[in-house]
């Protein structure tokens, strides 16, 4: 049965068994035994409903015509419908028929005159011998060429009007047409048949030019090659970015990315997935490397989205095991810098950072690394208050790729104390680990260049001097540093790509160099840098670069908060720089602009006339 129905050749054997299996048959009997044995033995009905099962589970967007071809023959409408239109019952009572009528006995013939078989491409040619010279340009020029001619183009080479030339073109198809119904044409439709059987749903379009060597053969009479002629015998196929594909590409393409919306799949499981949508397993691969959004990727096919999260978690999930930003970033292997990788990594709560340079998913579980200090204050208090320090040390060298010099470094500096019997705790604590933060006198939402993102995160805004560029280091505000966790006598190392900046309490908080960060932004004077460290010790930032000439006041002063997109009214403008800077959102002009005067922001306040 698989020589009458293609689609049984390319789908998985793996796949048909469990629907097509018969107990009176042998194992693999749709290719083991011939056709009309396995009617003789289960009856023609029972092949037939196996065949329609099998069609409504994988074949169900194919037209029937390409599951079983012979259907062309026997009734042309309804080859064209899919299984998914017409039900289970109504495909089998089809196929039923073309069984029985093929196995019809033999009726006795007059024999006629025996005819010599021809190459198909002289078959061809002789369907084109009787034609004019206009008629053959056209058919070349127009219905079999590559760019084809427009109307107005023949219609002037030869003097007629356009009318007439649409004529010729109709009169042409329906004389090829009728051709094709014909006894003469049988061995060429036999061919496109078993062509169909070949290509399956989707093939490279190079398939069609090297099924068979007389494709490439010129036909005498027009001056193409043969495949350009075939081409349009193949109905339903559409072709598309270098693919021939039935039933459209658009659909198939859906339906392929469909497969892997659950998530990766191994290559080899994704090769036998796509091929229940009719697509042969040997052009499997290549189709799905096709398709947008889905990518081949440590031999598993993963959905591939647009955001760079979303392809971050996918490698992760394919790797099974931290990786690095860097790693992560040469997995993508877009155009996406590392700066930003990082920052996503850190924001997103699918991702958890693992060890100092090594982030993983966060249903994974484990314990988050927050940064040596930090990881020091975890141990002292998972100890109940203090601990020794060399039982820190190999607690923290043992699980992360941090060196003992810089644990016991962290553990002998700002903000821990040694008690009595030589361990270590949390300065200002208890032994029972209890203690109070530091308050400074103003909080951070009172404290100017400090503004407070949707996320509820705050950022302090550095205006780019020349100090800077040279890379001095600046004041930090109080309200901010605390804001950070810190008090006077401690100190903050935040990591970024361009290099570890430290940020110290002495006279009052300090943060050091911020050159290199600047210099990957090329930053220049006039600019703004927005600022914070995440919960894990990160250095994140935003660019932005000095206001261009001509920007409205309003605007002005939502950019000095971060705030680039338009906005409709002052009102909305006064109600997003409340927000910023902790107002409610009732919050009226005037409590707005009170609330810049409190913290000194000057500048902001002159773009509002406050």
């Amino acid at each position: 049965m698989s020589d009458l129905a293609p689609p049984l050749r390319w789908t998985a054997p793996g796949q048909i068994a469990p629907i097509a299996e018969e107990s009176q048959l042998p194992e693999a009997w749709w290719q083991a035994i011939p056709f009309d044995r396995a009617c003789a033995i289960v009856g023609t009905q029972a092949v037939a409903g196996r065949l329609a099962d099998l069609a409504v589970a994988f074949w169900g967007h194919l037209v029937l015509g390409d599951i079983l071809p012979l259907l062309r023959f026997s009734d042309p409408a309804e080859a064209e419908r899919t299984p998914e239109t017409l039900g289970k019952d109504v495909v089998q009572k089809l196929f039923s028929g073309v069984f029985d009528r093929l196995l019809e006995p033999a009726t006795t013939a007059v024999a006629g005159p025996a005819q010599q078989d021809k190459p198909l491409p002289e078959l061809i040619d002789g369907v084109f011998a009787t034609l004019d010279e206009r008629q053959r340009a056209i058919a070349r020029d127009r219905l079999y060429a590559a760019d084809r001619a427009t109307l107005d183009e023949l219609a002037q080479r030869f003097s007629v009007t356009r009318e007439r030339i649409r004529q010729i073109e109709r009169d042409l198809r329906d004389h090829v047409e009728l051709w094709l119904r014909g006894p003469e044409a049988a061995a060429l439709t036999a061919h496109v048949t078993w062509l169909r059987g070949r290509l399956g749903s989707a093939a490279p379009a190079d398939d069609l030019t090297a099924a068979v060597p007389w494709h490439r053969a010129e036909l005498r009479t027009l001056g193409i090659p043969a495949w350009r002629f075939v081409r349009t015998l193949l109905t339903g196929y559409e072709q598309a970015d270098g693919w021939l594909v039935a039933g459209g590409a658009d659909d198939l393409r859906e339906k392929t990315r469909q497969l892997f919306a659950d998530g990766p799949h191994p290559l080899t499981e994704a090769v036998t997935m796509v091929a229940q949508l009719g697509v042969r397993e040997d052009v499997a691969e290549r189709w799905i490397l096709a398709v947008p959004n889905l990518r081949v990727l440590d031999g598993h096919v993963v959905p591939w989205p647009r955001s760079i999260n979303d392809k971050a978690e996918a490698v992760l999930a394919i790797s099974g095991k931290p990786m690095a930003p860097e790693e992560i970033q040469e997995r993508i292997g877009e155009d996406y810098s590392l700066v930003g990788i990082r920052n996503q990594l850190t924001a997103d709560d699918r991702f958890l950072r693992l060890d100092r340079n090594k982030y993983g998913l966060t249903r994974w579980g484990g314990d988050e690394y927050l940064g040596i200090r930090e990881m020091i204050v975890r141990e002292i208090e998972r100890a109940g208050g203090e601990a020794p320090v060399s039982t820190i040390v190999t607690n923290l060298t043992s699980r992360y790729d941090v060196s003992e010099s810089s644990v016991r470094a962290y553990s002998g500096g700002p903000g821990f104390e040694r008690s009595q019997r030589g361990w270590i705790r949390v300065a200002g604590t208890s032994p029972s680990g209890e203690g109070g933060s530091y308050q400074p006198r103003r909080d951070v939402s009172e404290t100017r260049r400090s503004f407070r993102s949707r996320d509820g995160r705050w950022w302090h805004r550095v205006d780019v001097n020349a100090e800077h560029l040279r890379g001095s280091g600046s004041p930090l505000p109080t309200g901010f540093a605390a804001h950070l966790g810190m008090a006077p006598g401690g100190s903050l190392t935040a990591s970024s790509p361009s290099g570890d900046v430290v940020i110290s309490w002495h006279n009052q908080p300090t943060m050091g160099s911020i050159r290199n960060v600047l210099a990957d932004f090329k930053a220049s004077e006039g600019d703004h840098v927005f600022l914070t460290v995440s919960d894990g010790g990160e250095l994140l930032t935003r660019y932005l670069p000095a206001a261009p000439p001509g920007m409205p006041p309003l605007n002005r002063a939502l950019y000095l908060i971060g705030y680039t997109a338009p906005v409709t009214s002052e009102l909305e403008g006064l109600r997003l720089i409340g927000a910023r800077v902790g107002l409610p959102e009732t919050a009226t002009r005037e409590e707005v602009l009170a609330r810049l005067r409190e913290r000194g922001d000057r500048d902001i306040l002159g773009f509002l006339g406050g």
